[in-house]
């Protein structure tokens, strides 16, 4: 069951794909520490919101 469904009526785009797979990766390998880059308006929230939906778990 999915706990964390993301409604939205945009898709991810440009590096968003791919940073939402690596991210993504990164927690299910239980890496500590990621960090990603942004600059303002670039979708970094969207795309963590994304991450969140994927890997199905609690972000905090």
């Amino acid at each position: 069951m999915d706990v964390f469904k993301l409604v939205s009526e945009f898709k991810p785009d440009g590096d968003q794909p791919q940073a939402i797979e690596s991210l993504a990766a990164g927690l299910r390998e239980g890496l500590k520490h990621q960090v990603l880059l942004g600059v303002t308006g670039s979708g970094k929230t969207f795309t963590i919101a994304n991450v969140v939906a994927e890997v199905n778990r609690p972000a905090l």
